[in-house]
């Protein structure tokens, strides 16, 4: 099928494949050095099922949060990695309704299985009433800083920024962020909304500000279309994507001039 072409010559929005910010489709990672990957599943949420037609609707303008548990075992298969969440909910939970790899227990599981320092983890925008007092109290005992929405909105954006420096240093970082972060005015699509979230201008800050950081990857979670009318969680999902494919990109890009530098010495 001939491809369409707008008036410039590039690619119809609407045409062809749907790929993450209209990015060529590559089939072969080995020569990338930021891959953007969809992942269809919401086998793991309990609640208002819809995420897996999340990645599909982000690439139109991600996965339910049990994703960033075999994403983490990839990333931090030779050593435990710090992380900064974003999040209404710490997914911590040891179990949902009998299941130990639900939406609500990544994080458990990873620090089980050494996969995350707990130590060297920031939770941020933990609030509402769908959280449980078991995984609040998990994330505490296994020494994770938890900012709750309380504490962010008295500190603002630059004074979390020095907290989320001050936790993970330069340790390899993974960022995880749940679109149920973001107050349900803004992304009601979502699973499990949480009215008092933040707005996506200080979404966009806090991510902005993470440039500097040793980042390693990151995903954009539980968009869910069937409960997005308009469209416009599935518009803020795809942009915060972006903006964390650009702190990802300025970390990549410091990693390969400290090794020219190395190799050249």
């Amino acid at each position: 099928m001939k491809e369409e072409l707008n008036f410039t010559g590039a690619p119809l929005r609407y045409a062809g494949v749907a790929t993450l910010l209209r990015r060529p489709l590559v089939n072969d990672p080995s020569g990338v050095d930021i891959a953007l990957i969809g992942v269809p599943y919401d086998g793991a949420t309990e609640n208002r099922p819809g995420p897996r037609h999340g990645p599909r609707e982000i690439r139109n303008m991600c996965g339910d949060h049990s994703i960033s548990f075999p994403i983490l075992r990839a990333v931090a298969a030779e050593r435990p990695v710090g992380m900064v969440h974003i999040d209404a909910h710490t997914d911590m939970s040891d179990h949902e309704f009998g299941h130990k790899f639900t939406h609500g227990t990544p994080f458990r599981r990873a620090i089980e299985g050494g996969l995350l320092d707990p130590k060297r983890t920031i939770q941020i925008g933990i609030r509402g009433a769908q959280n449980s007092e078991e995984s609040w109290q998990a994330s505490e005992d296994a020494g994770i800083r938890v900012m709750y929405m309380e504490e962010f909105t008295a500190l603002g954006v630059e004074a979390t920024l020095d907290e989320i420096n001050r936790v993970v240093g330069q340790v390899p970082t993974y960022v995880s962020f749940d679109i149920d972060s973001l107050d349900p005015a803004f992304a009601p699509g979502t699973g499990t909304p949480e009215i008092g979230g933040l707005t996506p201008i200080q979404a966009q800050a806090l991510i902005r500000g993470l440039a500097g950081l040793n980042l390693i990857g990151g995903d954009v979670v539980e968009v869910s279309p069937p409960f997005d009318p308009t469209g416009n969680t599935a518009l803020v999902g795809a942009t915060l994507l972006y903006e964390i494919a650009c702190v990802l990109a300025d970390a990549v890009a410091r990693e390969k001039s400290l090794q020219a530098d190395i190799t050249e010495q």
